[in-house]
């Protein structure tokens, strides 16, 4: 069950924020939002790169509350690097779920 809501909540969720809040842009949107999942490709740099019981915040150098605090930042700049930020946020905070769920 913590798989499907992980990944639903990565590839499911943000097209409901996408026709929810950017209905003229929706189909942009969507995919910006899923591009920011390549901040996934900090995982890489992990030994080993999947582990199902490491939390991934504050672990992985794109998790970090740092990291988090320039994606904050995204949130007051001009479209589509608010865009970015929201997407970036959200994966944070899909990641968080999935860590109180282990």
């Amino acid at each position: 069950m913590q798989s499907i809501i992980h990944y639903f909540l990565h590839f499911g969720f943000p097209l409901v924020i996408a026709l929810a809040f950017f209905k003229k842009d929706w189909k942009k949107t969507y995919l910006i939002l899923l591009t920011t999942m390549l901040v996934d490709l900090d995982h890489f740099f992990a030994n080993p790169i999947f582990d199902p019981g490491r939390c991934s915040i504050n672990f992985h150098f794109l998790h970090t509350y740092y990291a988090m605090g320039f994606y904050i930042i995204l949130l007051f700049l001009k479209k589509p690097f608010r865009i970015i930020g929201i997407g970036l946020l959200f994966h944070m905070l899909t990641d968080y779920i999935d860590c109180l769920m282990m």
